[in-house]
């Protein structure tokens, strides 16, 4: 299974997506900033990164953009997932480099499928 990547200011919204991926086989990685994201990259890289919209200090869609504009990082999937919900949000995740979003709350099914499809696992 996959290494990821969490990156969510709120302790719960992590506790809870890390308890559904670990069950589902993935080893999880954990940020509470995009600065912790980005120091996280220097040191190991995941094969996906779960992305918070809303943090403190920068926004998630300018740490994808970031992690998109650097070589070493720039093929790792991102997908953001964030309370904003708007046409302008996803479009704003496009723009920014992410590779899919997902609503908050989500189902773990949802969750699941879309990082299955993104990492191109059969199942």
């Amino acid at each position: 299974m996959a290494k990821i990547l969490l990156v969510d200011d709120e302790p719960e919204m992590r506790f809870i997506t890390r308890k559904m991926l670990e069950k589902a086989g993935h080893t999880v990685v954990e940020a509470c900033s995009g600065e912790e994201c980005l120091a996280r990259l220097e040191e190991e890289l995941p094969d996906l990164i779960l992305l918070d919209v809303m943090m403190p200090g920068d926004d998630g869609w300018e740490v994808c953009r970031k992690i998109k504009s650097q070589d070493r990082t720039r093929g790792i999937p991102v997908v953001m997932f964030t309370v904003r919900t708007e046409e302008e949000d996803m479009l704003e995740s496009t723009s920014s480099g992410a590779d899919a979003h997902i609503n908050k709350p989500f189902e773990r099914d949802e969750l699941l499928g879309i990082i299955s499809r993104i990492l191109g696992d059969t199942g």
